[in-house]
């Protein structure tokens, strides 16, 4: 069985992060966030993360922007809240975006890879939903959600 975690980073401090994600035994975190350069990103954001994983704590990092939703559909759930719409405009993407070979890949390249988004929690978190679609498409995979 083949593991994909998941973790947001808002609302944990570094240490509480980086201690889920070595307790979880993640080798790589895979970056899906569409804004990851922002000043808000604080330890999160893209370059210093990525010196940090891999310089500190022996963990890659990769950012697959094909997996962010697209700007005008982040916009507009940050508008209106509605999270069923996200849904239904966000899961045939991934089927546009050839997400499938993505996650081929991702799983063949690492043992235990972490889906990282911004949202403390995975419910309404497009993280959550392409490690489902993951799940229901390659064989034996399981998802954690790291809190």
């Amino acid at each position: 069985m083949l593991t994909i975690c998941t973790i947001g980073y808002t609302k944990k401090s570094l240490e509480r992060f980086v201690g889920l994600l070595q307790d979880a035994g993640v080798d790589a975190v895979i970056d899906i966030r569409l804004r990851n350069t922002s000043q808000l990103a604080g330890f999160a954001k893209r370059d210093d993360l990525a010196f940090l994983l891999r310089k500190g704590f022996s963990i890659e990092y990769e950012h697959l922007p094909e997996l962010a939703p697209p700007p005008e559909l982040l916009d507009a759930y940050k508008a209106d809240g509605d999270w069923p719409a996200y849904e239904r405009a966000f899961l045939p993407l991934l089927t546009e975006r050839d997400a499938l070979a993505l996650g081929r890949q991702i799983m063949a390249r690492y043992r235990n890879p972490c889906l990282l988004c911004s949202e403390p929690t995975p419910e309404h978190c497009h993280r959550r939903l392409v490690a489902e679609w993951w799940a229901a498409r390659l064989p034996d995979v399981e998802v954690v959600h790291l809190l």
